[in-house]
């Protein structure tokens, strides 16, 4: 008797930009856990985050690799084209650096090592020398509503800087940030890796902060869908979802990562050589032309320590962001769309029936872990790395009004 007929791949198109955090995307079709899963996987690279998000509002895909805030700044009507966004997954942690131009760096502390251990002093040494600059300073961002943005805001702010008032900021598209530092268009950028190593390599920057000194396991890039879509195909998701805690999994391990850099070294993914996406895969990052390479722990995480749960207290920690720099009211019903972005109850329907370790909570006070503490789990021993925010503060969901009473500037 012959087989029965296999039945047809489900199609599924995704966005992504040439970052090293569109790893797992990247895993899931490679390394065949979507097909695995019954998919036929397209990803579909683009330019610029603006481009991303009207390829999925406007249906041209399913899915899209996404800035955290961008999917609220978009379900919140504060980006173009406003639709409900959702983001059941996150596809990572962390990963960002900003890069500097030698001429700025020049007026900060000489020692890059000791800069990035110590974000408040070189918070401070960055307003002082933002009065030395020849001109007001320039600082590419990849978008208005990006997690590197807010971490550069929360950064100076601590420093009392206001970077509306202080800073020129200016929204390019993560490739060309480096060509815009080369022809002097801006004086430094922040995005995720590999463009700051790129910069660093190429001689014309050094790398001032990252952003896992910063807040450590701090929220990054999502899955996002638009929400009527991810409602309407429940199974589907789900299905994918599965696909992408395999190819996470497959990325976080060291063993994988000279695998990994080779393959989104191609053309069509990150497009950059292996030898500048590697370091950021390890954690050993090039702060300064000509040096040996820092190891900097927890620099990018793709899974472990339920990296890709998406934790509601984060989207709130991003709605308090944007409420702190007058980009939205503060109003409970706002508060409680951004929180419903990310869909922990997704999460947790996709995976349920797998070896994943599950929080109990949806929430969690960020900023409160030191050391590595067990949760509770719905399933499996679950250990959370320490996630505080280098200036001490901690975030608690349930106070937004007492927490933002206690930033400046505002």
């Amino acid at each position: 008797m012959s087989a029965p007929p296999m039945s047809a791949p489900t199609p599924i198109s995704i966005a992504f930009l040439p970052l090293t955090d569109s790893a797992p995307l990247v895993a899931a079709r490679e390394k065949g856990f979507a097909a695995e899963a019954g998919f036929d996987l397209s990803l579909h690279r683009a330019t610029s985050w603006a481009t991303v998000r009207d390829m999925l509002v406007y249906g041209q895909v399913q899915g899209a690799h996404m800035l955290a805030p961008l999917a609220i700044a978009v379900t919140l009507g504060l980006s173009q084209h406003p639709a409900a966004l959702s983001a059941p997954f996150k596809l990572n942690l962390n990963g960002n650096a900003l890069a500097m131009s030698t001429e700025f760096v020049a007026a900060l502390d000489p020692d890059p090592v000791k800069r990035i251990a110590d974000p408040e002093g070189a918070a401070h040494d960055f307003a002082a020398a933002i009065g030395l600059h020849r001109r007001k300073p320039v600082v590419g961002i990849v978008h208005r509503y990006s997690s590197h943005a807010l971490m550069l805001r929360y950064w100076l702010g601590y420093a009392g800087i206001d970077p509306d008032r202080d800073l020129a900021l200016r929204v390019l598209p993560p490739s060309l940030m480096v060509e815009a530092l080369r022809s002097g268009e801006i004086d430094g950028f922040i995005a995720g890796e590999p463009w700051s190593s790129v910069a660093v390599t190429a001689g014309l920057a050094e790398i001032v902060a990252v952003g896992s000194r910063i807040w450590r396991r701090g929220v990054e890039k999502v899955l996002a869908f638009r929400t009527d879509w991810m409602e309407d195909h429940a199974d589907m998701v789900d299905r994918f979802l599965g696909a992408m805690a395999r190819a996470a999994a497959w990325c976080d391990d060291p063993a994988h990562h000279g695998e990994l850099a080779a393959m989104l070294e191609r053309a069509g993914y990150v497009g950059q050589p292996a030898a500048t996406i590697l370091p950021a895969l390890e954690g050993r990052i090039l702060l300064r032309p000509g040096t040996a390479p820092v190891a900097i722990d927890d620099f990018m995480i793709f899974d472990r320590e339920a990296a890709n749960f998406p934790w509601r207290s984060q989207a709130l920690w991003i709605y308090s962001q944007l409420v702190r720099w007058r980009m939205v009211e503060k109003d409970e019903a706002i508060e409680r769309r951004a929180a419903d972005v990310f869909r922990s109850d997704v999460y947790r329907r996709a995976l349920a029936g797998s070896d994943v370790p599950m929080p109990g909570a949806s929430m969690k006070v960020e900023g409160a872990i030191a050391t590595p503490t067990g949760v509770g789990s719905h399933s499996g021993a679950l250990t959370l790395g320490p996630d505080r925010f280098f200036d001490g503060r901690v975030f608690d969901p349930h106070n937004i009004e007492a927490y933002l009473a206690g930033l400046s500037p505002r």
